[in-house]
């Protein structure tokens, strides 16, 4: 076989090849999916209830930015009011309490020596009152029968007012050593749950030193600041919507009790004190909350953040009409701070069916239907969601 002859036989080949492998890729490309319909427009669009936003005026507020924290009206820190050491501490931290329950115990064996001693000398006093008075009487008979001088009966009056007087003085020791005995036993001041203990059983308390706090938390409420140059238009009784940290999202819904007469000389803020004007009440005191107080309220339809689309410096909103998705500008305006949703001016109107998180793929015009998936059915394989 001659070279020449080998060098067509080997080019057939190599053209058979390449014309098997393109009739294997055309035969491929027959099989992939299509992206469009059989007219060449786009495939229809599935939409669940949960992807649509019907539009709806709702409250849009504003108002001064209001911070603090919750705190317990009702609150009590009980501090010691004897020099004493600690025995004993009844409750810890988070342990309901009533009215009048022992919280702390402190020593009173010097207290009590002093009580006993007091005692005494009252009694002391007594005898020595009761031996002066009748010494008064006798000089009083003996000076109306001429028998005893003027003197005398002076000396003797003068013995029984020194002898009462230190019968009261004696009287007034007892009281105080007895009051000095309760207050070794510090008690709750109401109902209420032991938010601190401060002391241990060993501690050295001094008269004024911290042991415990007791909260009431069904008293809690808001006490915020708000800056001085937006204090103008919070009122008493409106409303206020606030976050507590800690809990989410969740929002809870206030009402000004009362506005701080002045404002605070180094942070120019006012205090604002919030009731609970909801069910909704947070269990824990001194959480961080902000908020807004509604000093203004209008009706506006809003529009979420997730469903604006912004080109350049154009806002959209992907709107549903007459089964198709339509691109359409809107105008926006105020955004709600509480809410983040934004108010909207023209664009959409009322009853209107607006996309809640459109998708880049989505073309103008492009057919909706709804989703079988969304009513338990399975999806038809022909379509696709964009």
């Amino acid at each position: 076989m001659t070279l020449q002859t080998f060098g067509n036989r080997r080019q057939g080949v190599l053209a058979l090849s390449f014309a098997t492998a393109l009739a294997v890729l055309l035969s491929a490309c027959d099989r992939a999916p299509a992206t469009t319909d059989s007219s060449g427009g786009a495939v229809p669009l599935l939409i669940a209830a949960e992807d649509t936003i019907t539009l709806h005026p709702s409250a849009l507020t504003a108002g001064p930015l209001i911070t603090g924290s919750i705190q317990p009206e009702r609150r009590a820190d009980l501090r010691a009011e004897v020099s004493a050491m600690v025995l004993k501490v009844m409750r810890e931290n988070g342990d309901i309490v009533h009215r009048g329950d022992v919280l702390v115990q402190l020593d009173d064996t010097s207290i009590r020596d002093a009580l006993t001693s007091a005692e005494a000398a009252g009694r002391t006093a007594g005898m020595t009152l009761e031996q002066a008075t009748r010494q008064l009487e006798r000089q009083q008979t003996l000076r109306g029968s001429g028998m005893t001088t003027a003197q005398s009966l002076e000396d003797a009056e003068a013995r029984r007012n020194n002898a009462l007087s230190d019968f009261e003085a004696a009287k007034a020791r007892i009281v105080s050593a007895r009051q000095q005995l309760t207050r070794t036993l510090v008690r709750a001041p109401f109902d209420g749950i032991v938010s601190d203990r401060k002391v241990s059983a060993g501690d050295t308390a001094q008269p004024g030193k911290e042991l415990i706090k007791v909260i009431d938390p069904a008293s809690l409420r808001f006490e915020g600041v708000v800056s001085a140059d937006q204090i103008g238009v919070v009122q008493a009784r409106q409303t206020v919507s606030f976050r507590v940290n800690g809990y989410g999202d969740q929002d809870f819904a206030g009402r000004v009790r009362r506005v701080n007469p002045a404002a605070n000389t180094a942070t120019r803020q006012v205090e604002v004190l919030v009731d609970f004007a909801g069910p909704a009440q947070p269990r824990l005191a001194g959480l961080y909350a902000e908020g807004r107080v509604d000093a203004e309220t209008r009706m506006a339809l809003t529009l979420p953040a997730s469903a604006i689309v912004r080109e350049s410096d154009k806002t959209f909103a992907w709107v549903i009409k007459e089964g198709k998705v339509r691109k359409s500008p809107v105008t926006l305006g105020a955004r709600n701070p509480r809410t983040g949703d934004y108010s909207l001016v023209n664009g959409a109107a009322e009853g209107e069916q607006v996309l809640r998180q459109p998708s880049a793929l989505i073309k103008d015009g492009q057919a909706v239907q709804p989703d079988p998936a969304a009513h338990g059915a399975a999806p038809n394989d022909s379509t696709a969601k964009s």
